[in-house]
């Protein structure tokens, strides 16, 4: 038996146990043992300057790494301030972890008054995560935990919620720490495989649309589509399943009306882990299909969401995927190989751009030039970024990170550093408008005393002008939507942040390659109205 310590303590090392090294926080008088144990632990801490930045962090770290990102809060405003990460990785199935501190056990419910008190904290959160629960001694402490990671590991990712009492922190705790095994995801059905792989071979306009569930199984999904000629098109959280140079895939167009015509024209769709969710759609009905549908995914609710599938396949999508692969004919009808009507869709979403869609691209096409082949870009809610999720070129799997779900501002920034603490060696780059950016510019701080080679791109107009241009698009007066910014560039430098506000695309492109192997943070400002933006 091991000697007793703190159970916040020994709540490290459980954590270090589920293969846990990093964990963002902002250290609280509440949660002080848990820090008491984080050295001999062996758990890095990222220090934050705001609780919302430690939720974000925690979201990007995960996205990139594949790992549950961690983070350590005090209840109360801690929880309060974390809530829109919670929502935001709930919407987008990242597995985040959420540990805070909540009143001492005798006083739970009891509306005494006490420091940071919330009448009911698990049911703040509940709402926004696959389970909040307070845990009433440290046994509990280690079957919450083993529950969170069962989710992570065997289900859809979404965000989990401990509340650890403050008696519960201090209580002493003499058990070894084990980690417990979670069983595997949801194997297919072989007769429904079989079903799925009679109808992809029978079909002579096949459609693939490749959720976020399909990342992990990029590589079946392409031979798939090979296979059977199937036209594949991304969702905004599958952008990078298939690589936009492939002949058979579009772009993340899949709001779009040329693909969505196109969509509509398929004999046989096949959705891989996505919900078809109104941001990916922009719809006010389901997304029109006439062929057959067939559906893969883990979410057993999503398989029957909204749409009549004729197969349903809940699984992960690397198994499913493999299983129609091999219940295949070696001979299939051909789909969309060989013919140009892929590139012709494109094409024609290309050619339906607005005047500012193209001005976006040609930032976007900069930024491709500069952004060395495994960069990664991480955004915020702005119409740079919402050109981009459709038309920034990417190869590869998780390489464009928007939040399209619970679409909160202030994400891009955050959760960039998350990425970069999880990838220290890739290019990583953030894209922000200048109404988002201050939601949570003061991580910028966090990057610095990182010593953080991140670029922050910052598209400046002056307000916030998706709303301004709906308002004015309905007659209605542009109200709150032209604000007072700061001079960001002298911000940036304030927090020790390197500086460019580049005057045409070369010093666009030089200063993003620049940042890229700095020792600290870069801001790049460009505004929407610079002179070689105007220019053809």
């Amino acid at each position: 038996m091991s000697d007793a310590i703190s159970c916040g303590s020994r709540l490290m090392q459980l954590l270090r146990a589920y293969g846990v090294d990093t964990v963002f926080g902002m250290p609280g008088v509440h949660t002080l043992e848990a820090y008491r144990g984080m050295n001999a632990a062996g758990i890095r801490h990222i220090g934050v300057r705001h609780e919302q930045g430690a939720g974000f962090m925690a979201d990007g770290y995960a996205r990139m790494s594949g790992r549950p990102g961690v983070c350590l809060l005090i209840s109360g405003p801690g929880v309060t301030n974390a809530a829109t990460p919670l929502g935001q990785a709930y919407s987008d199935s990242v597995p985040v972890l959420l540990i805070s501190s909540v009143a001492a056990n005798k006083d739970l419910g009891m509306g005494r008054g006490r420091l940071h008190e919330i009448t009911d904290q698990s049911q703040v959160t509940a709402p926004l995560t696959a389970f909040s629960a307070i845990a009433s001694d440290p046994e509990q402490v280690r079957e919450l935990v083993a529950r969170a990671f069962a989710v992570f590991e065997t289900g859809r990712p979404r965000p989990v919620h401990i509340s650890i009492p403050l008696d519960v922190f201090k209580a002493m705790d003499d058990k070894p720490v084990t980690r417990r095994s979670a069983r595997g995801r949801p194997a297919p059905v072989a007769e429904d495989a079989a079903e799925a792989a009679k109808l992809l071979a029978s079909a002579k306009r096949p459609v693939i649309i490749a959720g976020g569930g399909s990342l992990g199984a990029s590589d079946r999904l392409r031979k798939l589509a090979e296979m059977v000629g199937a036209a594949v098109v991304p969702t905004i959280a599958g952008k990078g399943a298939i690589p936009d140079s492939h002949p058979l895939a579009l772009e993340a167009t899949l709001d779009r009306p040329a693909t969505q015509a196109l969509i509509a024209s398929a004999d046989v769709v096949l959705c891989i882990g996505t919900e078809l969710a109104e941001p990916d759609i922009w719809l006010d009905g389901p997304l029109p299909m006439t062929g057959k549908i067939i559906r893969i995914d883990i979410d057993a609710a999503a398989l029957a969401r909204d749409y009549d599938a004729t197969v349903a396949l809940h699984a992960d999508s690397s198994e499913a995927i493999d299983m129609i692969l091999s219940a295949l004919p070696q001979v299939t009808a051909g789909g969309f190989s060989g013919s140009n009507e892929i590139a012709s869709v494109r094409a024609t979403e290309r050619a339906a751009l607005t005047p500012l869609e193209r001005k976006h691209v040609k930032v976007l096409d900069a930024l491709r030039r500069a952004l060395p082949a495994d960069g990664v870009v991480y955004t915020d809610m702005t119409q740079l970024a919402y050109t981009g999720y459709a038309f920034f070129p990417t190869e590869r799997p998780k390489q464009w990170f928007f939040p399209a779900g619970y679409g909160t501002l202030g994400y891009a920034l955050p959760a960039a550093i998350g990425g970069q603490i999880a990838a220290p060696d890739r290019p990583v780059m953030a894209i922000v408008g200048d109404g988002g950016f201050q939601f949570t510019l003061q991580e910028l701080g966090t990057a610095v005393e990182q010593k953080l080679p991140l670029v922050v791109l910052l598209w400046n107009n002056d307000s916030l002008a998706q709303i301004r241009d709906g308002m004015i698009a309905r007659d209605i007066p542009t109200i709150g939507v032209n604000q007072h910014n700061p001079d960001f560039i002298k911000l940036a430098e304030a927090y020790g942040c390197l500086t460019a506000s580049p005057q045409s695309t070369g010093e666009l492109e030089a200063a993003l390659r620049d940042g890229f192997s700095a020792q600290r943070p870069t801001v790049v400002v460009l505004r929407e109205d610079a002179a070689f933006l105007r220019q053809d």
